[in-house]
């Protein structure tokens, strides 16, 4: 199975450099919609399945162009929404960031006792968005584009894909509609196709001078 991890477009809160992670969530931004109406033309040509996203606003919102260009009803899941920020929701200070970037790719390292600060461990989010891989597998689709969130997806590609480096991944930010291509399934594994930190459609889609929490570059 092909499946294509595409980070939501651009929100308010990305711009404001909020860790705003509850539901439903912010919409988008102009631009954001403007990076969202792009994908249907870079993915033109390829047989798509499925489309999944998360249960927040901005995925559906991202997808729709994509759905109405496909005619098909995205599907939402659960665990593939964003890791949740617990005390340090709607963080907007350097130090909120770097503790929630830090953490996540800590998960992704294999410390999975680690807890967010008010929130849940390593353990709960790789459970949650492994079983949506699993339920994503067992359909017996073969091109699939997941609508996602850009923490969520740089730790899970971090630990789960062969081929990607959890600390290049940690020094590299991923753009709003940045996406992450993969092949395999849950029981032989999953390998890198390909790693776009960039929008899919141009890098006049791309907005570098904001603090943007989940998709921000680390030293780790």
């Amino acid at each position: 199975m092909r499946l294509s991890m595409l980070r939501h477009g651009q929100t308010p809160s990305n711009v404001a450099g909020l860790l705003d992670t509850d539901a439903p969530g912010p919409g988008l931004t102009p631009l954001g919609h403007r990076q969202a109406a792009a994908v249907p033309t870079v993915l033109r040509g390829r047989s798509i399945d499925a489309l999944v996203v998360s249960p927040l606003l901005r995925t559906h919102l991202t997808a729709a162009p994509l759905a109405e260009a496909l005619e098909k009803e995205p599907v939402a899941m659960e665990g593939v929404r964003e890791v949740e920020a617990g005390a340090l929701e709607m963080g907007s200070d350097p130090a909120a960031h770097r503790t929630y970037v830090e953490t996540v790719f800590a998960w992704a390292r294999g410390q999975m006792d680690l807890r967010m600060p008010g929130g849940s461990d390593g353990h709960a989010f790789f459970a949650s968005f492994d079983e949506a891989m699993l339920r994503i597998a067992e359909q017996g689709w073969e091109d699939v584009v997941v609508v996602s969130h850009g923490a969520a997806i740089r730790s899970w590609a971090s630990a789960r894909v062969l081929g990607v480096d959890v600390t290049e991944v940690a020094r590299t930010p991923l753009a709003n509609t940045g996406m992450v291509e993969i092949e395999g399934d849950p029981d032989s594994g999953w390998r890198l196709l390909g790693w776009g930190s960039g929008p899919v459609g141009g890098a006049h889609l791309l907005t570098p001078d904001e603090s943007d929490p989940t998709g921000d570059a680390v030293n780790a």
